[in-house]
Order: structure tokens, then sequence, then C-alpha cells
């Protein structure tokens, strides 16, 4: 039991540091959320709070095939990017949400790089 606080505590402390101070008004946030087995993400206007476009490997799309988290979460990366380009977001700063940047979160962010996201 007293690990489960242990580790709460560490992941609080990690979030607490990786948030950023409130953005300026044409900078968005890229906020991810992982749970054991899906992952989301969310393109987020803090100035306005609006959420302008959101992936998640919950959607039909990904539940039909059979991947590993990891190369769901790319393909979640990659499905986010396409659906930004309509939009005209210029700044992007990635906020892994206290999660640490390896595994899933990181290929989410290497695909959405690649789609053509800049952050």
């Amino acid at each position: 039991m007293k690990a489960l606080i242990v580790k709460k505590e560490q992941y609080l402390r990690r979030r607490k540091r990786s948030k950023k101070p409130f953005p300026k008004k044409d900078e968005m946030r890229l906020c991810i959320f992982k749970s054991t087995s899906h992952i989301e993400a969310q393109i987020i206007d803090d100035f306005n709070q609006k959420t302008i476009v959101s992936a998640s490997s919950k959607e039909k799309e990904f539940s039909k095939k059979k991947l590993t988290k990891t190369e769901i979460a790319a393909l979640v990366g990659t499905s986010l990017s396409k659906r930004v380009k309509g939009k005209k977001i210029n700044k992007i700063y990635f906020d892994r949400n206290g999660f640490r940047y390896h595994g899933r979160v990181k290929s989410l962010a290497d695909a959405a790089r690649e789609g053509g996201l800049k952050f």
C-alpha cells in the first residue's frame, strides 16, 4: 500500500514540474493521457478554453486492428496530425501530463512530428 502512495506522489511531482505557465494567445497545448489500455491526445487552446482536435485509441478504426499498444499510440499521433492540418495552428507545446517520455508517449510524439506538427 505504501508503494502506491509513493508512486502517486512521484507522478504528481513530475506532472507539476512538466507543466508550463499560462500560454500566450496563439500557443496551443498537445496534452496526452494514457491509461493501462488506451491513450488519448488533445490539442487544447488554453486561452479560449476549448479543445481544437482530439484523437484516441478508443475510436473504432483502432479497435479493429490487432497491434501492440506502442503501435496504436503511433497511429493516434498520425491521425491527430492529419486532423490538425486544416486548422491554422502555429505553436504547440507538448504536455506529457507527468508521464515519462518513453514507450507509448514517445511513439505518439514522434508520429505527430512526422505528420507535420512542430513542438
